[in-house]
């Protein structure tokens, strides 16, 4: 019974599902193409699009976590916040990892073939940029400008398994989302900063240090002028936009309070991002 709730909390470690946070923030994207393409084809909101994209969401961020930590489970070992995954400290063996990671691959491509042809291309496409994330911050100071391309991917296939084609305004949102990450994601990296400079993990937040909160506000302002500007190109409503004005009110408010010397701090900021992508994805809902 011992070797079944080991074996049952290493699983929940490994795919993070004990953190639910990271597969709300790859579902919300998806939800911005999802209800955008709605808007742009006047048609209703489909609930068994948005279901399977929840579902897809959980499966490919969990296999996204195992294969990060496959890679990353030397270094991992020497960073504090993640010595006790269990890839990092022998609780789990590789071939385990490499087993559940198949199983959730394969849910995720029948979820993902039951799709239009155009988003299963793309869905398809998005696996390299999973594959190559991890080694991003061997070798470049932007691998949160990486995470943001591969976990906005959704935006794009949202949109299109609604209307089955790309437009302008898709990659605008895509963009926007893009700049969300990078605020987001420099932030999250901060909780590592001390340990990633001794061991030479290279991150915006070691990048940026000198600069501190400046950057995240560009960040967030970016994000923000350029989905204003997907926005108005959708014509969405009055109502629309001053549900955004509020959620820009209160994404601001958060960035005041936030303090990137306080480790904690950086985490709660981190999570109530999902709350800052679900009033988005409201605000462009209301115009359905």
């Amino acid at each position: 019974m011992h070797i079944i709730q080991t074996k049952i909390q290493n699983y929940i470690l490994i795919t993070r599902q004990d953190k639910p946070t990271g597969w709300m923030l790859l579902f919300i994207p998806c939800l911005f193409g999802i209800f955008s393409a709605s808007i742009h084809k006047n048609l209703p909101i489909d609930l068994k699009i948005i279901i399977l994209f929840l579902i897809g969401s959980i499966l490919m961020r969990s296999a996204g976590c195992i294969f990060n930590d496959i890679i990353d489970r030397d270094i991992d070992a020497k960073v504090e916040r993640t010595k006790n995954r269990p890839l990092a400290n022998k609780s789990m063996n590789l071939y385990e990892a490499i087993f559940l990671i198949l199983t959730l691959l394969i849910f995720s491509f029948l979820i993902l073939i039951s799709m239009n042809k155009l988003t299963i291309i793309l869905g398809f496409a998005s696996i390299i940029l999973v594959v190559l994330y991890p080694f991003m911050k061997r070798i470049t100071y932007w691998p949160q400008l990486f995470l943001g391309f591969t976990f906005n991917w959704g935006a794009i296939i949202g949109w299109t398994a609604v209307s089955n084609s790309i437009n302008f305004e898709t990659l605008i949102i895509y963009i926007s989302s893009i700049f969300w990450t990078l605020g987001y994601d420099t932030v999250y990296g901060y909780q590592d900063i001390k340990d990633d400079k001794v061991i030479g993990v290279k991150s915006t937040s070691v990048l940026f240090e000198p600069y501190s909160k400046n950057v995240i506000w560009l960040f967030y302002f970016l994000s923000f002028s350029v989905m204003s500007y997907a926005l108005l190109s959708l014509k969405v409503s009055n109502i629309s936009v001053i549900f955004f004005i509020a959620t820009v009110i209160f994404s601001f408010y958060l960035v005041i309070k936030l303090n990137l010397r306080d480790v904690h701090s950086c985490g709660n900021f981190f999570s109530k991002n999902k709350y800052i992508g679900f009033l988005i994805a409201i605000s462009i809902a209301l115009s359905i």
